[in-house]
């Protein structure tokens, strides 16, 4: 494998994970993230490459980014195999924690929810985030397995 994995839409795992990003947006906020229809392949395609950055962590005690689409990964100067290895707290600064972990809590009793603040790429830029969305993560059995997050405005400071 390179370093670099230029379709990860293509792997089941992820054709799966897209699918529940995209119900479970649907069943927490009532409306679709992304108008799009097709088999699984092309709905995940559509998602990885959607105008918008988007990213989800795991249930671990210290989650992982288990999912970024190609605009996330643009957002924080990352390679896939790279992102998906990083732990999601990392991507806010120390000053951005405690904020961080109340949105966190807050969706995880809310099933979402709205919110802005600053984060940090790889290389240590700073950008501000507006309007974004996060939400809980539901499997095939509606049991809750992550977090996931959207936000299409932010602006580097």
């Amino acid at each position: 494998m390179t370093s670099m994995i230029e379709f990860p839409w293509q792997q089941e795992a992820i054709i799966i994970h897209s699918q529940r990003i995209l119900n479970s947006f649907q069943h927490w906020l009532g409306y679709s993230l992304l108008d799009v229809t097709g088999s699984p392949l092309e709905v995940a395609q559509a998602l990885f490459a959607a105008p918008f950055v988007l990213a989800s962590h795991g249930t671990e005690e210290n989650p992982i980014f288990n999912y970024g689409n190609r605009k996330a990964l643009e957002q924080w100067e990352m390679f896939w195999d790279e992102f998906t290895r990083t732990p999601s707290r990392k991507t806010a600064e120390a000053v951005e924690q405690e904020e961080r972990n109340r949105l966190l809590a807050d969706a995880g009793t809310k099933g979402f929810s709205y919110f802005s603040g600053v984060r940090i790429t790889s290389t240590g830029k700073r950008f501000q985030i507006e309007d974004g969305i996060l939400w809980n993560l539901l499997d095939e059995q509606n049991q809750y397995c992550g977090q996931a997050a959207v936000y299409s405005k932010c602006e580097f400071i």
